[in-house]
């Protein structure tokens, strides 16, 4: 398990919420950020501030060189072949929103079809199925077991000659299932299609390799990987990235402009129009020098250990019903206290000083599936541990306490 001394640096931790000590395990939404990090954006507001690609002064210099050098990190990181293949943008949901406007109408026609699953979060849903409004395309669903995961046997009979894009997160933010994406990849190749990969709940916590998985698209959030909110990325093979046009217009993505057409920068800048966002590339340059310290299979072992001891923990409360596969891979635990509303169970929870989410976590199809309005869910993160599950159970049994139910 990590240490305690990788807790201690981040800083938002050492507070007491309700004069009870901080435990916060609502990661999947967002996690803390480590004191380097913070650092990072700090000093450079306090020694680079200026915009990239544009003055030749000093500072204008030093900040192109953290922005792009931060591009290069992440390349590295998820293994990308070359930083033309990184476009940031201000997180998943952008990514995937400008793969579907900028890919999707050239690539999608009428009677062909686009596949996904029912366990998609919004952003990873809507975009396609505006697509397939706009070009008379067909949304097909993968269906889910029993648990909540998928068969590959399933995808090869959805996956067909008409299918041209299959969208699907690599890890649920509700069930905490991993997908095989890249027997999923190797499917839709076969098919003529192409794969986009939400990498949302991923990126963070399991080592990614775009080579080896060999999607087509990949779409990552800096907010969910210990960088500041408001920057993400799009991974995308390069000839495809090639053949795509910018959605958005304006300073930084143009080579020339006429009076009446234009012509755009080489990749990855033709998709990065205005001014970008600087400190939080910075920022997340800084959070992929601290996983990489850390090591991400450390990380995931930690997770995975994790995520066990809470399930067995849990499964000890009489009326707690867990929703999802055992055994499940990364920090993710869903779940439903009797008939004891997720909201309020969240509130009791807080008074308690634990941060949990309950809602429909958007995934309001995946919920009707479930049959449950909304859950609540905990999600962990490198900075949890063994004692934070024990305060949830422990706040759990009081919950069940306040709203009359007999102990189990």
């Amino acid at each position: 398990m990590i240490s305690n001394a990788i807790r201690e640096q981040f800083p938002i931790l050492n507070q007491n919420v309700n004069g009870h000590p901080l435990v916060y395990l609502d990661s999947a939404a967002t996690s803390q950020k480590p004191r380097q990090v913070i650092e990072a954006v700090k000093s450079y507001y306090e020694w680079d501030n200026a915009n990239v690609h544009r003055g030749v002064h000093t500072l204008g210099s030093r900040a192109t060189d953290a922005y792009e050098g931060a591009r290069e990190k992440l390349a590295k990181f998820i293994n990308a072949r070359s930083t033309k293949e990184i476009i940031f943008t201000r997180g998943t949901t952008t990514a995937l929103n400008l793969v579907a406007s900028s890919y999707g109408p050239s690539a999608v026609g009428e009677g062909d079809e686009i596949v996904i699953t029912l366990m998609e979060h919004h952003s990873n849903l809507i975009p396609w199925q505006q697509l397939a409004k706009k070009t008379g395309a067909t949304l097909k669903y993968i269906p889910l077991q029993p648990d909540g995961t998928i068969t590959l046997e399933d995808a090869e009979k959805m996956i067909t000659d008409k299918t041209k894009i299959v969208a699907i997160a690599y890890v649920s933010n509700v069930m905490g299932v991993t997908h095989p994406i890249k027997e999923l990849a190797a499917i839709a190749h076969r098919n003529g299609a192409v794969i986009v990969v939400d990498g949302a709940q991923s990126t963070p916590h399991v080592k990614v390799d775009m080579q080896d998985l060999d999607c087509d698209f990949y779409a990552l959030s800096g907010h969910k990987m210990l960088a500041p909110t408001g920057i993400g990325a799009l991974y995308g093979k390069r000839a495809l990235l090639e053949s795509m046009e910018p959605i958005e217009f304006g300073g930084e993505m143009i080579d020339d402009v006429g009076l009446y057409e234009s012509t755009w920068k080489e990749l990855p800048w033709k998709f990065e129009g205005g001014t970008p966002i600087i400190a939080g590339a910075v920022g997340l340059g800084a959070a992929v020098d601290f996983l990489q310290e850390i090591g991400m299979d450390e990380i995931h072992s930690h997770e995975k250990q994790l995520a066990a001891y809470a399930e067995q923990r849990l499964s000890e409360i009489d009326g707690l019903t867990i929703y999802g596969p055992r055994n499940r891979e990364v920090g993710v635990v869903t779940f439903n206290l009797g008939d004891v509303h997720p909201h309020d169970v969240a509130t009791v929870l807080d008074a308690e000083g634990i941060a949990i989410r309950a809602g429909h976590h958007c995934c309001q199809p995946l919920m009707r599936w479930l049959e449950a309005s909304s859950t609540a869910r905990a999600s962990f993160y490198l900075y949890n541990t063994e004692q934070d599950v024990d305060r949830l159970v422990d706040g759990l049994i009081k919950t069940k306490e306040y709203f009359g139910y007999e102990l189990g």
